[in-house]
């Protein structure tokens, strides 16, 4: 979805990179659109991530690419405060991340109509496969009650893989 999304239109840069910085945060759409420039410290490689629907917030590291990527999109809108903005400088709307992303589903040959929230859900299984402790996924995505984080951990049948192992015939 990233390499589609960089390849179309005029904002193809900073649609790839909403999708990335959507998918590796876990950002829900409404926070991604609030995104300021002071959230991030690029020097530091932080991001200071607010969390809606009462979530805590927390502090995430930043990649290479991702920073790279933030610095030359600053330099494109130097004058918003918004990081993700539209020509008039303003933050971009939800429908408009609708769009940018279903346009990068479509284009990227997905089989299912992709959305915005898909790509939070799809960090939380991906952590969860890698075995990532669910108590540490909470705290990435800002959850206050672990009874939504189990979700990503519950539908993954790998984890039960080698629990036999103990016994021989």
């Amino acid at each position: 979805m990233i390499d589609a999304a960089k390849i179309t239109g005029r904002y193809g840069a900073r649609d790839a990179l909403l999708i990335l910085v959507s998918y590796r945060h876990a950002l829900r759409v409404g926070e991604l659109i609030e995104l300021k420039w002071d959230q991030f410290d690029l020097d530091n490689a932080l991001f200071h991530v607010n969390r809606l629907k009462n979530g805590n917030p927390s502090v995430h590291y930043l990649e290479g690419d991702e920073i790279r990527a933030l610095r030359k999109l600053r330099r494109s809108y130097s004058d918003s405060t918004f990081v993700f903005c539209s020509e008039r400088q303003g933050p971009l709307t939800k429908s408009a991340v609708h769009k940018i992303v279903v346009r990068a589903g479509l284009l990227a040959g997905l089989e299912l109509s992709a959305h915005p929230h898909m790509l939070r859900h799809a960090k939380g299984f991906q952590l969860a496969s890698k075995g990532v402790d669910t108590r540490a996924i909470q705290a990435y995505f800002g959850h206050k009650n672990i009874q939504h984080t189990v979700t990503y951990t519950q539908l993954d049948p790998t984890r039960f893989k080698g629990f036999g192992k103990d016994l021989r015939l």
